[in-house]
């Protein structure tokens, strides 16, 4: 493997998306030239990084990254960041860690290749502006250009459909397969304490034949939390539940359960799952997302989607809006969904923070009429035009 990670850092603090960082991290390798050539990136905190600040630098206090070329010609050398320092740089920013971390990286790269910003203002504006370049160079190779969220399928109608008559058909995982061959991204199912439409079994096959990701909606109790750990979802998503309610009718309150959502969050990270919590927009309840340990975040779009009137609608729309940046600023991977259908899609899609878009109703209504392949392309349509 051409890059090594060393992660030393307590993930539950920091949530570093390694796996994303592993990608960039190659594909600046190769738009250097560098393929081939290993280099080993070690994530630390400030302590560890000032003990290697004072030994190399004779300077005090920790630094956010340094680079020491390798002594041999094969291997370019190695990389330290100081996630803690990175954390609060990124925070002052406005940005997400992980897009920090990649141009700390980027600097530690350019360093091995002997650029040194230190030398002189020459050398220092020629290392600026190659950063930038290669920073804006792997983004438009990640995005394809503008970056535009998933559509991820929600099949609980499906299983409706099938309890209505207590058989076996319609059947929730061949409906998966035909909405991941149509193009989406992710499917999700949400397993009620009532099993009111998807049950377990149906979890633990669409584990096996889910080809894209996984997304497992459920509420924090002990039953549904097992069988998260058992079947090891791509992404567990905590939602509130009632059982007298048709759908989920509002955002998880972390404020008031924080206790019982950290110990979920604790022991599903246990396991390596990632947990979202779908949440109302609001400032207060992203903070405490970010404080409890969650990796993402659903905003609940469902008062924006029931607006009775433009007016009502732009100001739904401008409160998803901020709480998906600030989201975003604090570090939070930022998805959205609920009641979004045809009509009403392109505008959340556009908000360019937003990785993925979670919708079943819509979706399901409409493949009554045009068949279920089609209605998932339409709404891809839907999204890919407000690019």
């Amino acid at each position: 493997m051409s890059v090594n990670f060393f992660n030393h850092t307590d993930p539950q603090q920091f949530r570093l998306h390694l796996s994303l960082l592993r990608t960039q991290s190659l594909r600046l390798l190769a738009v250097l030239g560098q393929t081939g050539r290993p280099v080993s990136i070690v994530f630390m905190d400030d302590m560890e990084m000032a003990e290697y600040n004072q030994t190399y630098r004779h300077k005090e206090g920790a630094t956010n990254v340094l680079s020491f070329p390798a002594e041999t010609g094969g291997e370019l050398g190695d990389i330290l960041i100081s996630v803690e320092t990175a954390w609060r740089e990124a925070t002052e920013k406005g940005i997400r860690l992980d897009q920090h971390v990649t141009w700390l990286i980027i600097h530690g790269l350019l360093h091995l290749l002997g650029y040194d910003h230190e030398r002189s203002e020459e050398q220092a504006e020629l290392m600026q502006a190659k950063e930038e370049q290669l920073f804006q160079a792997i983004q438009y190779i990640h995005s394809g250009g503008r970056t535009m969220p998933q559509l991820a399928i929600n099949v609980d109608h499906i299983a409706t459909i099938r309890e209505a008559r207590g058989g076996a058909e319609p059947d929730p995982v061949l409906a998966a397969g035909i909405c991941e061959l149509a193009g989406a991204k992710g499917i999700v199912v949400h397993l009620r304490e009532d099993r009111r439409h998807i049950q377990e079994r149906d979890v633990r096959i669409l584990r096996q034949t889910v080809k894209t990701r996984l997304n497992l909606e459920m509420a924090a109790v002990k039953e549904i939390v097992s069988i998260a750990l058992e079947v090891k979802p791509d992404l567990v998503t905590l939602v509130p539940e009632k059982r007298q309610e048709l759908t989920t009718e509002g955002g998880l309150d972390i404020v008031a359960n924080e206790k019982k959502i950290r110990k979920t969050i604790s022991k599903l990270a246990e396991s390596d799952i990632p947990v979202s919590l779908f949440i109302d927009p609001c400032p207060e309840q992203i903070k405490a997302a970010v404080e409890v340990g969650a990796t993402y975040v659903e905003l609940h779009t469902g008062r924006y989607a029931e607006a009775k009137n433009q007016k009502e609608q732009d100001q739904e729309f401008h409160l998803i809006e901020q709480a998906a940046e600030t989201a975003f600023a604090a570090g939070l991977h930022v998805n959205a969904g609920h009641g979004l259908d045809y009509r009403n899609v392109s505008r959340i899609a556009a908000l360019s923070v937003i990785e993925e878009l979670s919708i079943g109703h819509a979706v399901i209504a409409r493949a009554a009429f045009v068949g279920l392949d089609q209605a998932v392309r339409e709404m891809q349509d839907c999204i890919d035009l407000a690019g």
